[in-house]
């Protein structure tokens, strides 16, 4: 992106707190675009980015250690309003001549705020006298001030919980606003970007759109794009776009692994061809990718092989194209920014985790290509927001995540096409059920296992020896973290009777109770 794609940019500087994204996260729903960086290179991305406003995030680390991070000085004397949270307080107190002491007595969890003095921070929200749960996490405390500031808000362990020097547009609190269990928190965070930082509000999807496109058509010029179409949302969301910004020369590729939902390559291929009318290359791989996996068992051989089939099928495509007088310069991603964060290492600098994307991993490198990511700034729920722009049907955009390797992974054990067949037949029902409940959104990611396992059940007069059938569904924020859907026993009644009655081979049904962490969303 360049430097005046985002004019009013706020700038969130991570210490390696655990929830910065949610900083950035919050002052987004604020209106206002935010980017993260690591402390490391915050420097270099201020200069750059011209920042409007600057928060300045928690950490795991410890001020009074040496060595500790620290914010660049330059952001103080910018002359623009900075916010430090947590950790944020207390490098911004020690780096400008307030104290800072470990040893204090800790604060984790709830705690309850006085608020000893009005604060453009609190205007609105909080007033003068009253008292507010907020969410504390901390060990240091800053136990002086730098000269220019003074207490707004005090708890039982910090008697310096929140403090302002109006005149310079300083503002730090002790306590996490990002987080929900600070219930008023986003209020104050909206506060900070428009009333002190004088930021409208104006960052919404239909700006986005139009930067987008106009910064796609910046990078590919007079090329052509190809796009992995895997069938799920953030792919065709970005497809959605590029088409939007260049056109006919933008041409998808959908491999159809023979690993999908009931019905879904057909309804890929309807809504791009008849909804869009953008170039698609539907490629019937079911047999390659099945005689492959044939009686394969093990779950990261299944991965590589069905990511290496992709790539050569995909290769295969491209050059397919090229011969036609079509060559493609670059390769869509439907990349999102939680991928592409920095994650912040306090010993060896910061610790990149780029995700390869599941469909496309490896193929930049082998195709020598220049990659479109026109996604990599937003969150999950942002790309929603963008289909929804783009005029994508809200049955789509609301759809669950599926992996890459498909029912490959939500079949322990063997894969043969007859498992694959069953576990489709099964999913169906289980999804349709959900559906029926009115669940569907309420839920994160829902889906059926077929096991390993046989079992002896009675149909009839007759004893059968069939599979076992796993339900499994989950509610999360961001996949991170999941908890098992709490459903009424008389939905899995339901589900499971229709199951054993409409599927050939399955007589059992179980339902899957453990969270992540211990257990990931996904099987295998």
């Amino acid at each position: 992106m360049t430097d005046t794609a985002h004019p009013d940019t706020v700038l969130i500087i991570d210490f390696g707190s655990q929830v910065t994204q949610l900083i950035a996260r919050r002052v987004r729903e604020a209106g206002v675009y935010s980017e993260i960086v690591p402390f490391q290179s915050a420097q270099e991305a201020f200069r750059r980015m011209k920042p409007k406003a600057v928060i300045l995030s928690g950490s795991p680390a410890s001020t009074v250690d040496i060595g500790s991070p620290r914010a660049p000085q330059e952001i103080f004397e910018a002359g623009i309003p900075v916010l430090g949270i947590c950790y944020g307080e207390q490098t911004m107190c020690a780096q400008l001549g307030g104290k800072v002491e470990s040893g204090h007595h800790r604060e984790f969890g709830r705690a309850f705020l006085e608020i000893e003095d009005e604060s453009a921070l609190f205007d609105g929200v909080w007033a003068k006298g009253t008292r507010h749960q907020v969410w504390m996490s901390h060990g240091d405390r800053v136990t002086a001030l730098p000269a220019g500031f003074r207490v707004i808000g005090t708890s039982t362990g910090a008697p310096y919980a929140a403090i302002a020097d109006e005149k310079r547009r300083f503002y730090a609190v002790q306590f996490h606003p990002e987080v929900v269990h600070t219930p008023d928190g986003a209020k104050l965070l909206a506060n900070f970007v428009h009333n002190i930082a004088g930021l409208a509000g104006d960052w919404t999807m239909a700006a986005y759109r139009e930067q987008a496109i106009a910064a796609i058509r910046a990078q590919v010029g007079d090329g052509r794009v190809i796009c992995a179409l895997s069938g799920g949302v953030d792919s065709s969301v970005a497809a959605v776009l590029i088409h939007e910004a260049i056109g006919e020369r933008l041409t998808c590729i959908f491999v159809d692994h023979g690993l999908m939902r009931k019905g879904e390559g057909e309804q890929v291929v309807s809504m791009y061809r008849e909804h869009y009318n953008i170039p698609l290359v539907h490629v019937q791989a079911q047999e390659m990718f099945l005689s492959a996996l044939e009686g394969e068992a093990d779950p990261e051989k299944k991965r590589k092989t069905i990511g290496r089939l992709f790539i050569e099928v995909f290769e295969d495509e491209a050059k397919k194209l090229a011969d036609a007088g079509k060559p493609a310069d670059f390769l869509a991603q439907g990349t999102l920014y939680p991928d592409v964060i920095e994650s912040v290492s306090f010993t060896g600098g910061p610790s990149v985790t780029i995700k390869s994307h599941h469909n496309v991993g490896g193929l930049p490198e082998r195709m020598k290509m220049k990659l479109v990511e026109p996604l990599r700034e937003l969150f999950k729920d942002e790309v929603r927001a963008l289909g929804r722009e783009l005029g994508l049907p809200d049955h789509f955009i609301e759809r669950h995540p599926f992996p890459g390797p498909g029912l490959a992974i939500r079949c322990p054990g063997a894969v043969t096409r007859d498992k694959l067949d069953i576990l489709r037949e099964a999913d169906a029902i289980y999804l349709d059920e959900i559906r029926k409940a009115g669940l569907y959104n309420a839920i994160w990611q829902a889906f059926a296992v077929l096991l390993p396992v046989q079992t002896v059940g009675v149909m009839g007069d007759g004893r059968t020896y069939e599979y076992v059938c796993a339900l499994r569904a989950v509610t999360s924020v961001d996949g991170m973290t999941a908890d098992f859907y709490h459903y009424d026993m008389e939905f899995l009644g339901r589900a499971a009777t229709r199951i054993i009655n409409e599927v050939r081979g399955i007589n059992r049904v179980v339902y899957d109770v453990t969270s992540k962490p211990p257990g990931t969303i996904e099987w295998e």
